[in-house]
């Protein structure tokens, strides 16, 4: 019983308590010193006592704890006696002035100085008139002190000196300060630190963002800068960029679309007739109204072998895709939809796949 409390009591930094157990163990432990003493007097009886019951009480107690300690080392006994025992060492500890662990002995030395310094320079400020000989002295020994404690070469502990003496010269400061009553309510304060302009808040934010995000950042609230241009108040605001980075930021951003394409409809759409709304006026009424916009319309799509060729690859994808779904070439509305193109484009396109296909057969 008393393992399954201490094992249910454990936590990460409590070893446990064996609870009612342990403390019946401890009262039967008492029991058995009164005949220890009875039989052999005080001297004998403190021996036997000590070595009996108390010894086999003490074994008992390790031995519960002894699973625990072994799964969580730092864990810490919760029971009385051990809770009196750290807290009697840790006040032995600071009062023998051993507060302070792992220190090198010189490191002792250069602080027990330091502070003998700290306090002879305060009786010799505070000292008003008095013996010259016991003026001299505390000289002396202030100087002794110092030299101990190696202020001259070590930079911290001369720091740790000076601070250390001026707060003990101005101690008496403390009772003349001007401190706000706690139970005075007072309005929260205002943020401490002065307030940072908005060019320094933006150059900030830039340089956290990615450097995609930051060209279209900027190409957005700068839609008429040329891209040289635009690089240069990247890097004047810390953002280091190319000019390929810069171009397809641009792209990217919606204020470097041409306004001309903002009310047209896609171009997969299969459409008889497409009505596009440029610049708030409907196209049908600008054919109606313009003479030459049926012939300008006519030449959009004129045929470019460069082009074509280059597009090709992207066609050959297409139909492969659509032949290893469809089992067949793909048609003028899958390559329209597939690349994006026109339907005159798309004949071309066909054309270009079909010449391909027979040159193979061919070969």
């Amino acid at each position: 019983m008393a393992r399954a409390n201490k094992a249910a009591t454990a936590t990460e930094t409590e070893a446990g308590s064996p609870g009612v157990p342990g403390a019946l163990v401890w009262v039967i432990t008492g029991v058995q010193i009164i005949p220890a003493y009875s039989e052999s007097g005080f001297v004998g009886g403190t021996v036997r006592a000590i070595i009996g019951p108390i010894m086999a009480g003490l074994l008992w107690h390790l031995a519960m704890g002894l699973e625990i300690r072994v799964v969580r080392p730092d864990a810490l006994s919760t029971g009385l006696p051990a809770m009196l025992g750290r807290e009697l060492r840790e006040r032995l500890l600071s009062r023998l002035g051993l507060a302070t662990r792992n220190r090198t002995a010189e490191q002792i030395t250069r602080d027990r100085w330091t502070a003998r310094a700290v306090d002879l320079a305060a009786r010799l400020a505070h000292r008003d008139g008095g013996w010259a000989w016991r003026t001299a002295r505390l000289e002396y020994q202030l100087s002794r002190a110092v030299g101990r404690a190696q202020v001259g070469a070590h930079p911290e502990q001369r720091r740790a000196l000076l601070q250390l003496l001026s707060a003990r010269l101005h101690s008496a400061a403390l009772a003349h300060l001007d401190l706000p009553s706690p139970w005075e309510l007072r309005a929260p304060d205002a943020p401490s630190g002065p307030v940072r302009p908005a060019p320094v808040v933006a150059y900030e934010r830039l340089r956290e963002m990615p450097q995609l995000d930051a060209i279209t950042a900027v190409a957005d609230a700068h839609p008429d800068l040329p891209p040289e241009q635009l690089r240069k108040l990247l890097l004047d605001h810390g953002v280091v960029v190319s000019p390929a980075q810069v171009d397809m930021g641009r792209r990217l951003s919606a204020s470097a679309q041409p306004p001309a394409l903002a009310g047209a409809s896609a171009a997969a759409q299969t459409l008889f007739a497409v009505h596009a709304r440029c610049d708030g006026q409907d196209s049908a009424a600008a054919l109606d109204d313009d003479p030459d916009a049926a012939g300008a319309d006519a030449d959009a799509d004129i045929p470019d072998a460069a082009a074509d060729l280059a597009l090709l690859p992207d066609a050959r994808r297409v139909d492969n895709a659509h032949q290893a779904q469809h089992g067949r070439p793909a048609g003028l509305r899958a390559l329209q939809s597939g690349l994006r193109i026109g339907q005159t484009r798309a004949q071309r396109m066909r054309a270009l796949l079909d010449d391909q296909l027979d040159t193979v057969k061919g070969s």
